[in-house]
């Protein structure tokens, strides 16, 4: 699969040195994720595709992704846009959404990519497969030398998020391109650490649980010791996340901010 990675230039503390979009080329390019609209993006798209994308595909509607589609259509008035729902978020961004569902197949020049819903980092968010190549676009489904964020309290679904891992895993891919990060070339290798490292968190808020550590707030400062302050909401929506599994395996349960263990 022919896939020139296109830098959105928007390096930042959430976003690292920023996200990778993807042009696929042929005689209608699809443009894998929007950006955010710099104009150093625009113009990496531009010279990949003088013509412009015919086909914009958004894997979710966080704002380092999609955020870009008005100024990408803008330039280039003909290209469509599409994405799995979610309309809370989708209305933002300005522009005409066709529907994208689980299972739907988008045509290249290389034959047809598949859509894989797999939510979890965002109810909406999706990977797109090239079942010939093996290769996965993987958006913020798995990254390089860090973890993925669950917004619990935006969307985020920890259970949703395990199952779409291992969805992924299933299907064997051979390689996968990130929206963060290098290329991953070793992805089973990576999703199977990704699980073992959530299940590692999971017995860590349960001990914390079990030491009378009752609230996200103070569970983060138990075990994410010396993290960044400008990172702590991040560990307390992923917190959040590991008690709202909990909460929905029948584990733990909540009253207000705090929580406990069911014995």
């Amino acid at each position: 699969m022919t896939a020139l990675p296109l830098h959105a230039a928007n390096p930042g503390p959430y976003t690292g040195a920023g996200n990778w979009t993807y042009l696929v080329p042929g005689a209608e390019p699809l443009l894998i994720d929007a950006g955010v609209g710099n104009r150093e993006h625009l113009d990496a798209i531009a010279a990949a595709a003088p013509g412009g994308p015919a086909r914009v595909v958004v894997s979710h509607a966080h704002p380092d992704h999609a955020s870009g589609a008005p100024a990408v259509s803008a330039r280039w008035a003909s290209a469509t846009f599409a994405k799995v729902p979610w309309p809370e978020e989708d209305a933002r961004w300005g522009v005409r959404w066709e529907s994208l569902a689980d299972g739907a197949r988008i045509a290249t020049g290389e034959g047809d990519i598949e859509v894989v819903h797999t939510p979890g980092h965002a109810p909406d968010h999706i990977v797109l497969w090239h079942a010939s190549s093996r290769t996965l676009f993987g958006a913020d489904l798995v990254q390089l030398g860090n973890t993925v964020a669950i917004p619990a309290s935006k969307g985020g679904d920890l259970t949703a998020y395990l199952r779409s891992l291992k969805r992924v895993r299933a299907l064997a891919p051979a390689r996968v391109l990130p929206a963060h990060g290098p290329v991953i070339e070793d992805p089973l290798a990576l999703i199977e650490h990704y699980l073992v490292h959530r299940h590692h968190r999971e017995v860590q808020i349960v001990t914390a649980l079990e030491g009378g550590i009752d609230t996200a707030e103070a569970i983060v400062a138990r075990i994410y010791a010396g993290l960044a302050p400008r990172l702590v909401p991040l560990a307390t929506e992923n917190v959040l996340a590991h008690l709202v599994k909990l909460e929905h395996d029948g584990l733990a349960r909540r009253d207000g901010p705090r929580w406990q263990l069911i014995t």
